[in-house]
């Protein structure tokens, strides 16, 4: 119970940086502004209220001891003129009236409530009070031993306009506050929101040389801590592929010179293992150099990805290879059109390498763009998709290297298209075979 609550919780709880600051910020502040609405009705307005409700049960008292001391018609008007202009009471008076034998409502509200008890407390005669029936007004009926005598009182000398003062000034400031907190905490934001973009940009190999810290000065740090990681990586990278292409471009010249003297042996015993030894050596040379330009120097430009499918299947297509592709859309990304071509042309290769027949397509999902690439071969066990993508891994044990490879196509593959943001991903083909996915975050 207690995990489903929490689960709720977080569930509606904003999930960004600023609506959880602004929630920080709004709490407090509606509990302030509670509390004080508490306080002020609990308080303050009522004692208000039965201020104003004993004032006029006092004036509407001296105006019954009024009647009482100076009777006679021409009394009673004059008494009933002050109360009009002094007192603001409309007074009439029946006489012989009987007030009406109902059970009175019970008083709601803070103002009839407060009328009740005054004149409860003060004029001890029997009473009703009329407050819905008049809008403006509220009726006040008490009986005397010679008449009934009604007073129509003005609500607004039972209201006091403190109510709506406090009302527009809790809400107006608590606005007020918010309009400037959101401000405040919309730049603060900002930074990080930048910094996160940057982040994302540097993860899919896109160039983020001009970052600049800026915000806080936590959020500066981490900006600048950024730009050092960022640094490091470039210079890691750069590094190692200076050293794997000097390596591989060495090896080149002791490889020829190998080749010349195999050629030279003529028909020795052990030249066709020497052959297969030398080339295999080169092949592999080749895969090095592959490997370092598929993270190379390149620049991320915004490219028709299913354009650039369709060239390398076409490249395939010339060589008289039998593929199928479908196009599902037109996709624009930045991406690196040289690396990913060599990477979509590893996955057709393998593919043709253990398969009959290649189906090629591409589309675009909810939060990615997708190549997928399925054969008819015998596929790969679960258990071992993801040895295939370490280097120099190869299911096909045997030397023949047209059949077995170098190991490093999937490696290749993988390296430049997580260089991207994304991944390759190796699954069950429902055409029988293997199925390679490529996933690219739009």
């Amino acid at each position: 119970m207690a995990a489903d609550a929490e689960r709720w919780f977080k569930r509606i709880l904003p999930q960004g940086l600023l609506g959880r600051s602004l929630l920080i910020i709004v709490t407090p502040l509606i509990v302030v502004q509670l509390v004080s609405t508490y306080i002020f009705y609990a308080s303050h307005w009522d004692t208000v209220a039965r201020r104003l409700a004993t004032g006029l049960v006092g004036d509407v008292g001296a105006v019954i001891e009024s009647l009482r001391a100076f009777p006679g018609p021409e009394n009673r008007q004059r008494i009933i003129g002050i109360a009009a202009s002094r007192m603001d009471l409309d007074i009439r008076f029946e006489m012989g009236g009987i007030l009406p034998n109902t059970v009175m409502p019970k008083p709601s509200g803070i103002m009839e409530t407060a009328l009740h008890a005054a004149l409860a407390e003060r004029l001890q005669r029997p009473f009703l009070i009329d407050a819905r029936s008049h809008e403006r007004e509220v009726a006040v009926r008490v009986q005397l031993s010679d008449g009934l005598l009604e007073v129509f009182v003005p609500r607004k000398r039972l209201f006091s306009s403190t109510t709506y003062i406090f009302v527009l000034w809790m809400v107006g400031t608590s606005l007020l506050l918010l309009g400037i907190a959101t401000i405040f905490m919309r730049n603060q934001v900002r930074s990080v929101r930048k910094l996160a973009v940057a982040a994302d940009a540097f993860g899919k190999g896109r160039d983020v040389a001009n970052f600049k810290p800026e915000g806080a000065a936590e959020v500066r740090q981490a900006a600048q801590a950024f730009n050092l990681m960022r640094d490091r990586i470039k210079r890691q990278m750069q590094q190692r592929t200076e050293m794997l292409a000097g390596v591989s471009h060495d090896l080149r010249t002791p490889l020829t010179r190998m080749k010349l003297q195999v050629a030279m042996l003529g028909d020795a015993d052990g030249r066709a293992e020497l052959e297969e030894d030398v080339a295999e050596m080169e092949q592999m040379v080749e895969g090095y150099l592959a490997f370092v330009r598929g993270e190379g120097g390149e620049a991320s430009v915004p490219t028709d990805l299913s354009a650039l499918v369709a060239e390398v299947v076409g490249r395939f297509r010339r060589e008289g290879r039998d593929l199928d592709l479908h196009v599902e859309d037109t996709l624009v990304m930045p991406i690196k059109p040289q690396a990913m071509a060599r990477v979509i042309g590893n996955l057709i290769g393998n593919a043709l390498r253990y398969g009959g027949h290649v189906w090629v397509r591409v589309g675009k999902r909810p939060d990615a763009a997708e190549i997928v690439v399925d054969d008819d071969g015998p596929g790969i066990p679960e258990e071992s998709r993801e040895q295939v993508f370490k280097p120099f891994f190869r299911m096909e044990r045997s030397r023949n290297l047209a059949t077995g490879g170098v190991g490093l196509g999937l490696t290749i593959a993988r390296d430049i298209v997580r260089g991207h943001g994304g991944d390759v991903l190796l699954e069950d083909s429902p055409l029988g075979g293997l199925r390679a996915r490529i996933r690219l975050p739009l």
